[in-house]
């Protein structure tokens, strides 16, 4: 049977109040009855003490000792006992009886040890019950007894007024007890309510009632605010924590979170994929990942533990990847997998050009340079001086070509916001190109065409239209030879763009292992034969950049009949839209 705290507490109270008042009333009866068994006692003393007197004034006058008795209660029984123990003389007894020695009785004992003697028990010479009371004299011993009836027994008790008084204080203290207690059972109570809701994680516990505004109700009520608040802390901290599991999921980086002891708490879909990527046997398991050879940098350093972060490269199936480290106060750690291909290739693209933007400007800095020195240097005539001015000047327009096509190339990629689109309408476009190409068309003795709707726009920047054309122009010019057909055709139209070829009748390229570098910067099939005629090696990287800025493509191939043919696609334009920012 399960019985409640504030029950528990009373039965417990209930028991140290009975036994206190049992206690307290034990002592009291004991006390008051010894101290009226002394009272008697001490009227047994004195009755002796007369005896006493007057046996030594009249020792053998007995009629003066029966005289005497009358004086005392009618009950009262005398004995006179001698040192030896023998009785010499006994009221309660017939004339010439035998009561035995009395040395051993307990009175005796006592009066013979302290000069006085109490005992109360059964006579054995006439089976009454007696009080004796024993008092030690020079010729023996004079006992005197009264008969141990119900109304000594009443004398000897004690009143029960304060048995009274008692068992009414311990019912008031009882009552104040199961007050408490129950006070204290409501507060217990209350607790365990709190504790089961927190348990069943249904809410907080109960609040406290009014009528308890104690200490205790106090203490309920400061762990019901506490928890509350936890709880709603728990409900904040479990929100932010799943807002953080959802960035790093959406993360560019792979993410897996560890426990100090090794198994895995979270990881993302991006570390999954990387991880496949990178180790020999893919399983999609992250706890696997520091048993593989190309993560034995990792395992060591986890093992020894000695700094918080670390970072390595790893380099699988022609990837490459960052992996970082770091280790957390309770000895957890996170590993971080970055896909850095890109980056280094972009890294590695930028050392080249950075190479080849030096190897071209050296040439015509050093031609310029040199014929400067030789005009300051010697007193030439004016024929001889003009041309090397002249040179200098087209070294000059070669480096402000390339400066140009640099700028042209980094504003596309690094600033596209920064190009305006419009509709355009490429076959007026066309005219206007052929009208600046005239005179080197006339050079070579080629010819430029092309074969579409006149009124055909596309949606791009004029500009960076007018470029792609430009420079695949000026590449069928410089580099397909004399007497050559340059020709521009609409070959398709979808939904979203329009599909051109421009094509030379020219020399082509009769290896064709070059043609898919062609759109590489400064990327030259003659190195030479490009010097002799011009250009800044860039133009067909520019016309890469801008077809893939207005969302096109582009390649080229041989064509069957001679020369190159670049086959690319621009946006149609959308009747009735103005000129726009570009969306990129």
């Amino acid at each position: 049977m399960n019985i409640g705290y504030g029950r528990r507490l009373f039965l417990y109270l209930l028991a140290l109040f009975l036994l206190f008042a049992g206690g307290v009333a034990w002592f009291q009866r004991a006390g008051e009855r010894a101290h009226k068994t002394r009272a008697l006692e001490e009227r047994l003393d004195a009755h002796a003490s007369i005896v006493d007197a007057l046996l030594a004034r009249h020792p053998d006058d007995p009629a003066a000792l029966d005289s005497l008795l009358t004086l005392f209660p009618p009950e009262t029984r005398l004995t006179i006992i001698d040192n030896a123990g023998e009785v010499l003389r006994d009221n309660a007894l017939p004339p010439g009886a035998h009561p035995g020695n009395h040395a051993d009785r307990p009175e005796i004992i006592a009066a013979r040890q302290t000069g006085r003697g109490s005992d109360i028990r059964r006579s054995s010479s006439n089976d009454t019950e007696y009080l004796y009371h024993a008092l030690r004299v020079p010729a023996g011993y004079t006992r005197v007894a009264l008969p141990y009836d119900p109304g000594v027994r009443r004398l000897l008790e004690p009143d029960n007024i304060f048995l009274y008084y008692v068992a009414a204080l311990f019912l008031i203290v009882l009552a104040l007890a199961g007050y408490v207690a129950h006070r204290f059972g409501n507060a217990v109570r209350r607790l365990r309510d709190f504790t089961h809701a927190v348990d069943s994680d249904t809410g907080a516990a109960p609040p406290p009632s009014p009528r308890s505004r104690d200490e205790l109700g106090e203490v309920v009520a400061k762990i019901d605010a506490n928890y509350r608040r936890l709880k709603e802390s728990e409900r904040t901290i479990a929100l932010e924590r799943e807002k953080l599991l959802q960035h790093v999921q959406g993360s560019g980086e792979g993410v897996c979170f560890f426990s100090a002891d090794g198994p895995v708490e979270f990881s993302n879909d991006l570390f999954i994929r990387y991880l496949n990527t990178i180790v020999d046997e893919a399983n999609g398991d992250p706890s696997l990942l520091l048993a593989d050879r190309a993560f034995a940098g990792v395992a060591a350093f986890l093992a020894a533990r000695r700094e918080p972060r670390f970072a390595t490269r790893v380099n699988k199936q022609g990837k490459s990847f960052d992996v970082r480290v770091n280790i957390f106060d309770d000895n957890s750690f996170e590993i971080i997998i970055n896909d850095v291909t890109r980056q280094e290739k972009t890294r590695l693209l930028k050392q080249e050009m950075t190479g080849n933007i030096t190897h071209e400007l050296r040439t015509p800095v050093t031609a310029i340079r040199g014929c400067l020195e030789t005009v300051l240097a010697r007193d030439l005539e004016p024929g001889k001086e003009r041309h090397f001015i002249r040179s200098a000047y087209n070294q000059v327009l070669a480096l402000s070509e390339l400066i140009q096509d640099m700028s042209l190339i980094t504003r596309i990629e690094d600033a596209p916001h920064s190009f305006q689109l419009e509709p355009v309408n490429l076959p007026a476009l066309l005219r206007d190109l052929r009208d600046d190409l005239e005179i080197a068309l006339r050079e070579k003795r080629a010819t430029m065409s092309w074969n579409m709707p006149g009124d055909l726009r596309v949606t791009g920047n004029r500009n960076l239209v007018y470029s792609i054309f430009r420079n695949l122009a000026d590449n069928a010019i410089r580099y397909a030879g004399n007497d050559v057909t340059i020709h521009v055709t609409l070959s398709r139209e979808d939904a979203g763009f329009y599909h051109f070829s421009f094509a030379d009748t020219g020399v082509g390229i009769p290896d064709e292992r070059h043609l898919n570098r062609l759109f590489e910067r400064f990327y030259r099939i003659n190195e030479g034969r490009t010097r002799e005629t011009g250009g800044s090696g860039l133009g067909l990287s520019i016309v890469k950049n801008a077809v893939a800025f207005h969302k096109g493509s582009i390649i080229v191939k041989n064509r069957a009949g001679g020369g190159l043919e670049f086959l690319f696609s621009l946006p149609r334009a959308i009747p009735g839209r103005g000129t726009t920012e570009n969306p990129v």
